[in-house]
């Protein structure tokens, strides 16, 4: 096997690809802050801004398969410069947008599409060529802990500007921040690309083949179903959950609430995601998976079960925000362990299609069902039972390397 020196330092993956997830899902976390401005403005109902974020996981997850290929077999920097164009443009468009079609083809559509190049799946791939194979797992974590990171950073900064310039103003000064990210491609170069993509003789077709006959790459996939489910159905949904139960709970009324527990979130998930990279490497992985997605089931049973206070609804926060995308490095190390790293973020794409099939429908069932019963609770409900199927699929999982005829 040809080994050619990595064109790039693990301190510049970690930190312009940091930066890159950083931006990329620290503004994303918080499209629920922009719910109930938006639908009022509009004078819409919640399951329009439900379908709009639904569309753009379900866009993300569909076109991400796509986009790692493309990665894979070109370079990651023209795909990520690509990402960061299009992210602007959408948020943009969301920002001027006073029609249906209009907003959800940009931040359902375009973000959609700018967040195939611009997050894990990409980023991953970079640090897989990058980065040795003892330290791979650690490093995932990181890059975890960066997108966490930006979910804190981003939060109430977003929170900040809705208050200071409104909806409309608030998108724009998103869509500059987000032209950042193009620059940030540009750190994030290898210049040795092309030899290192040309390792081995196993084709795309030969990959994907291989993937999805294989049944531990079958139960990871089955297991992100259920984080994308849990995770946007909370990001999308807990500010207007918490309003909606304002009457009977007045101490949640606030903004500053929902605020403070998106931002808890990302807190507590950058030690969650870097935690996870670091008992990553002493620990088999499916157990740590299982352990995850059975205390978010946990978690939020005490939380619907308690009384409502800012207070409970900060420590489920912090409970969620440790368990939150400890999923991600957990589960693109064990592909890279079983595969190996050269079409590493076609195959993270394929894994993360059914988190985003789940990510579909948590934020599109939220505003469905709730639009029908008045209530959130049949989602809750289903996302505590979700989280105990993925408890029980994710422990079958094989990490070991598989044999194969061809060098990959």
């Amino acid at each position: 096997m040809s080994t050619i020196k990595p064109s790039l330092t693990i301190k510049q993956v970690l930190i312009f690809g940091g930066f890159m997830v950083t931006m990329s899902m620290g503004i994303r976390h918080g499209f629920g802050l922009f719910n109930l401005p938006i639908t009022s403005a509009n004078e819409w109902g919640r399951e329009t801004f439900a379908l709009t974020i639904a569309l753009q996981n379900l866009t993300w997850g569909v076109f991400q398969p796509i986009t790692g290929a493309l990665a894979d077999r070109y370079g990651a920097f023209k795909i990520m410069v690509a990402g960061g164009l299009l992210y602007a443009l959408g948020l943009a468009g969301m920002a001027v947008s006073t029609d249906i079609v209009n907003f959800t083809v940009a931040g359902g559509l375009m973000i959609g599409l700018a967040q195939t190049a611009t997050t894990y799946s990409v980023v991953y791939g970079i640090l897989g060529r990058n980065v040795p194979a003892d330290k791979r797992v650690w490093a995932m974590g990181i890059a975890a802990a960066a997108g966490s990171f930006g979910q804190f950073l981003m939060i109430p900064a977003e929170q900040g500007l809705l208050s200071a310039f409104g909806a409309q103003d608030a998108l724009l000064l998103l869509a500059l921040m987000a032209s950042l990210m193009i620059p940030t491609a540009y750190m994030l170069r290898e210049k040795n690309f092309v030899q290192n993509n040309h390792l081995g003789d196993q084709t795309i077709k030969q990959a994907v083949k291989e993937a999805m006959g294989n049944p531990s790459f079958r139960l990871l996939t089955l297991g992100y179903f259920v984080c994308g489910f849990q995770v946007v159905f909370i990001a999308v949904h807990l500010a207007p959950y918490l309003k909606d139960l304002s009457s009977t709970y007045p101490a949640v009324a606030s903004p500053a609430v929902a605020t403070t527990a998106l931002a808890l979130i990302g807190l507590f998930n950058v030690f969650g995601t870097f935690g996870a990279g670091v008992l990553g490497q002493r620990f088999p992985k499916r157990y740590l998976l299982s352990g995850i997605y059975l205390t978010r089931s946990i978690a939020i049973i005490g939380f619907l079960l308690l009384p409502l206070s800012p207070t409970s609804t900060y420590i489920f926060a912090a409970m969620m925000g440790l368990l939150w995308l400890s999923t991600v490095p957990l589960t693109n190390a064990i592909v890279a362990q079983i595969f190996g790293v050269k079409y590493l973020s076609m195959l993270s794409g394929l894994v993360f299609f059914s988190h985003q099939l789940g990510s579909f429908c948590g934020a599109f069932l939220g505003g469905y069902l709730f639009d029908r019963t008045g209530s959130y609770l049949i989602v809750w409900e289903i996302a505590i039972a979700l989280g105990v199927f993925a408890f029980l699929v994710n422990l079958p999982v094989k990490e070991r390397a598989i044999s194969r005829t061809v060098n990959a």
